[in-house]
């Protein structure tokens, strides 16, 4: 099993790269050429929501990208660090204080509904391009594992 790792700052031009990066390997690794411009598209996606995540939450640690070939298949994690929904034991959309709306106060900063919508409508376009699309979070952050068979390789007689 070969894996290559790799981690960008939280960048939107640091997405072209890693898509570009994402398709050499998916391409070595045996990925039906007919599928590579879905691997590549489905990557800019999942880093690029990554990216707005990381910059919406104020965090400055690297968005990785794993790149994962096994026998059968090529697997391509996409990670962020921000904690999921009730991650901290909080109910989501609840803040501490109860004088005023969830999540809304003088030291706290508007909801932001256009970044849910942004961040569904991302999903909604990897989940169509990938047919093998799981999406994960958790208190360290969440991760995006994609996956496309490989092509088998004929032996000529």
């Amino acid at each position: 099993m070969a894996t290559v790792e790799l981690r960008f700052s939280a960048q939107p031009e640091h997405v072209r790269t890693a898509r570009l990066v994402a398709a050499a390997v998916a391409r070595r690794a045996g990925v039906d050429e007919a599928v590579l411009d879905e691997v590549r598209l489905a990557v800019g996606e999942a880093c690029s929501r990554a990216v707005g995540l990381h910059r919406s939450h104020g965090i400055t640690a690297p968005v990785t990208v794993v790149l994962i070939e096994d026998e059968k298949s090529f697997a391509i994690e996409v990670g962020d660090e921000v904690p999921g929904p009730g991650a901290d034991g909080s109910v989501p959309g609840v803040s501490g204080r109860h004088d005023a709306a969830p999540g809304v106060g003088p030291d706290e900063p508007e909801p932001d509904a256009d970044g849910d919508g942004e961040d569904e409508m991302g999903l909604a376009v990897i989940s169509g391009l990938v047919d093998d699309v799981e999406v994960r979070s958790g208190a360290d952050g969440g991760v995006i594992r994609m996956s496309w068979p490989k092509t088998p390789v004929t032996v000529l007689p």
